[in-house]
């Protein structure tokens, strides 16, 4: 994550805001104590490490929300464009909002899209968070469950990487709990049997998938 990316975020610029006011306390804290003032110390290093802790929550999640976007209504995540290529295969470019394309060579008779929803407590959406989603990866899918089995697998990540990732943190660590209300993924899948233009949508109840046009 770009240091520019980090600060311009309101969590990443508490996170510093916090940590430089707290690292100055710890400071004056230990100058205190030099002087022989323990009061002082006491006082100054336990309201430093607070605010030490709370930068440090801020930066975490500054830089674990990298890469979501925030969901306020139904939203077009990506387009795709999908084109047999032969039996049970077919090719599926991903166009970004952003005009960014990746393209994939899948093996199934569908194509399968999943995300990472992150649904944010009434307390969090004060501070500017709101429902984000992520998408995480694109495979191939077959319908028959022994093909399913047995055929060749294809499978892409979406996401990018990043150093921390709040989903991940949310499922491992419980001290998001009052922030998060819900972490939670979800998945959407279409037949490809000819070239087409499909809308891959994110609302609130998950991912949708709707075709707009046959691909040219």
């Amino acid at each position: 994550m770009a240091l520019t990316q980090l600060w311009n975020s309101p969590f990443g610029l508490a996170g510093l805001v916090f940590g430089i006011i707290g690292a100055l306390l710890l400071l004056s804290g230990i100058g205190a104590l030099l002087r022989l003032r323990p009061l002082r110390f006491v006082s100054r290093t336990i309201f430093g490490l607070l605010l030490l802790a709370i930068g440090a929550l801020a930066a975490t999640i500054a830089i674990g929300t990298h890469g979501y976007t925030a969901l306020t209504h139904e939203d077009v995540a990506a387009t795709l464009l999908v084109q047999p290529t032969g039996p049970q295969r077919f090719s599926a470019t991903v166009r970004y909002p952003d005009l960014r394309e990746v393209k994939f060579d899948l093996a199934g008779d569908e194509v399968y899209v999943d995300a990472q929803v992150l649904k944010w407590k009434p307390m969090a959406n004060m501070f500017g968070l709101h429902t984000a989603y992520e998408l995480d990866r694109i495979a191939g899918r077959y319908r028959s469950i022994d093909h399913e089995r047995s055929a060749p697998r294809t499978v892409f990540p979406l996401s990018r990487d990043k150093p921390l990732d709040l989903f991940d943190l949310r499922q491992r660590y419980t001290f998001l709990a009052p922030l998060l209300d819900a972490e939670y993924g979800s998945a959407s899948y279409v037949v490809v049997s000819r070239p087409a233009e499909i809308e891959l949508r994110v609302s609130t109840t998950g991912l949708l998938m709707r075709e707009t046009k046959p691909a040219q």
